[in-house]
């Protein structure tokens, strides 16, 4: 059956899920109905995080503000029990009505319509501007279809044909930018250079200006969770968003691969652009 198993073997589950773990009981009791059993096999192997850099995945463990199930999110206008041009359907706790897994970049909500069985509750995608799509099949096999290919949405769009779907776990990291100077080598050796430095790797996307000029590419460390985008020469930088307790070891590694660039590091900032003294300096808004 596609869902749970078959996605887990198309995109690689984190090492260390974030939110996965709790009483499902409690879970239930508090959102007073059962959840489907491809939902907890999702939250256990995945935990709370995104699917693609877009699809967001909720779990109903933890305490961050951002997570969670819940009946809706964001202020509503109008009355759902009354305005059906808005709202055709009900939202939870009425019967049948709607409950949130998830979300997405553009502020959808991913909805389960919560009517009969919980094995049995299609997917509904409820977009900002209050569109419905309604999917015959669950959480698990919904994420599996769209990162895949499988299944389109006229709502979410698609997901980019030559990428490979990745999960990132959401989990507090550090954010550093180094400026460096340019070199004697073509952008596209020094990305060769950086990502054999860095292996293994995996792509995370790129874009460049018509002439080429102009660009980025983003990929990612295999098991160790570093996000990284390299940038052309205006200007000519390297980003990478890490778990606090790899910032020796990053460290490391950048600096020898910048070795082999054959560059200097001008400058060294936080994600928000605050210069810093020091490598290893943290401060208060990465935490």
């Amino acid at each position: 059956m596609i869902g749970h198993d078959s996605l887990a073997r198309f995109v690689a589950p984190p090492a260390r899920p974030i939110d996965a773990r709790g009483d499902w009981t409690v879970a239930e009791s508090t959102l007073s109905v059962r959840l489907p059993e491809d939902y907890k096999r999702l939250v256990e192997t995945y935990g709370w995080g995104e699917f693609c850099d877009f699809l967001y995945l909720r779990t109903p463990f933890g305490t961050n503000e951002h997570n969670g199930v819940e009946w809706q999110s964001g202020r509503l206008s109008g009355a759902p029990d009354r305005d059906r041009g808005r709202y055709p359907y009900p939202l939870h706790p009425a019967r049948g009505g709607l409950l949130i897994w998830g979300t997405t970049m553009d502020a959808d909500r991913l909805c389960w319509l919560t009517a009969g069985d919980p094995q049995g509750w299609p997917v509904v995608v409820w977009d900002r501007d209050g569109d419905y799509e309604t999917f015959a099949m669950g959480a698990a096999e919904f994420i599996e279809g769209w990162a895949g290919g499988r299944v389109t949405s006229r709502l979410l769009g698609d997901m980019e044909a030559d990428l490979a779907p990745w999960f990132n776990a959401f989990r507090p990291r550090i954010h550093r930018c180094i400026r460096l100077s340019k070199g004697t080598l073509t952008y596209r050796e020094r990305l060769r250079i950086l990502r054999e430095a860095l292996a293994p790797t995996v792509d995370r996307g790129s874009w460049r200006s018509e002439h080429d000029e102009m660009g980025q590419d983003h990929f990612a460390t295999v098991n160790s969770d570093w996000l990284l985008t390299y940038d052309t020469d205006r200007p000519h930088q390297i980003r990478v968003g890490f778990p606090p307790e790899d910032m020796e070891q990053v460290r490391q590694r950048l600096f020898a691969a910048v070795r082999l660039l054959g560059c200097e590091v001008l400058e060294i900032t936080t994600g928000y652009g605050v210069s810093l003294p020091a490598w290893d300096t943290v401060v208060e808004e990465e935490a």
